[in-house]
């Protein structure tokens, strides 16, 4: 099976669709669809079923996914232990990143690291913390800067890298904005405009919520925070939002008897040996946390 067919396979499945896929690949969406046709030809079956804008895996597709994820990961560390054995830092470096720390928090760092080693070819793709750390979990990237979860997962070993306490924000006319102080209580009879409930962040706040017996009205979310900082400003609802987002648009409020606070750092495989552009990256990130 050629393994560029194998890669197109596994990101329409990841993305779901042709055209994310194709996009991630930086390919076109022919040429994602040829290679797909070209694995169903060789495997004589049919891998996706195609319902309009749906795409999902056949039976034989779920067979396949774990092969082709399993094949690509050794191929991926063959090549990187086979640059590795000339002790320079070389090669490809696999990253997910989350939006937020790509704007606010790495770019000092991978300025840094580019300038240090401009033999490293960084691959560096931005995702929602999620699907970064399961890129992480599947081998698909080398390294996951990220929102850290809650729970860490036994096969994952992840490092704090920066605290990032989270303040509770409305718009200057807002009912809550003369108060300097609110209570969950309060919030919860005001509309709110939060990430998904089911990313790392939205769970802080449901936890709290859910600890206090309290309904969270969400009237509509998003995992991008500049767009929560936007809809908040124009008086939407509340939300909470990192120190490095607050602005004049918004007033913030001290939240009695709780603090939030989420963790951002560094995601690695403990059961994968890092390659020494990677390592070389680790140790720029944990002296960016001795310094704060």
């Amino acid at each position: 099976m050629d393994t560029q067919a194998l890669q197109a396979f596994v990101a329409v499945v990841d993305h779901a669709s042709f055209s994310e896929a194709a996009e991630s690949l930086h390919l076109t969406q022919p040429a994602v669809s040829k290679r797909i046709a070209l694995l169903e030809s060789q495997l004589d079956c049919r891998l996706f079923d195609r319902i309009g804008r749906n795409v999902t895996l056949t039976e034989a597709g779920r067979t396949l996914l774990p092969h082709a994820r399993t094949v690509l990961r050794e191929l991926r560390e063959a090549r990187r232990d086979i640059q590795d054995l000339h002790g320079s830092i070389s090669g490809v470096l696999s990253m997910g990143i989350s939006h937020h720390l790509g704007l606010h928090r790495l770019p000092p760092i991978l300025q840094q690291f580019v300038a240090a080693f401009p033999e490293v070819r960084l691959d560096i793709e931005f995702l929602d913390s999620e699907l970064a750390y399961e890129r992480v979990l599947h081998g698909e990237a080398d390294i996951g800067v990220i929102t850290l979860a809650p729970e860490e997962k036994p096969s994952l070993r992840q490092r704090v890298i920066w605290r990032d306490p989270l303040t509770v924000v409305v718009a200057a006319d807002h009912p809550l904005a003369s108060k300097t102080q609110v209570t969950p209580a309060q919030l919860s009879q005001h509309r709110a405009i939060l990430p998904g409930l089911e990313t790392y962040t939205g769970r802080i706040v449901k936890a709290l919520f859910d600890a206090q017996r309290l309904p969270l009205d969400l009237s509509m979310s998003t995992n991008y925070l500049e767009t929560l900082r936007m809809m908040v400003s124009i008086g939407l609802g509340w939300s909470v939002l990192p120190h490095t987002l607050l602005d004049a648009s918004l007033a913030p409020l001290e939240l009695e008897g709780a603090h939030l606070e989420r963790q951002l750092g560094v995601v690695t495989h403990r059961e994968r040996s890092l390659s020494n552009a990677a390592r070389a990256l680790l140790d720029l990130l944990i002296a960016a946390a001795d310094e704060r």
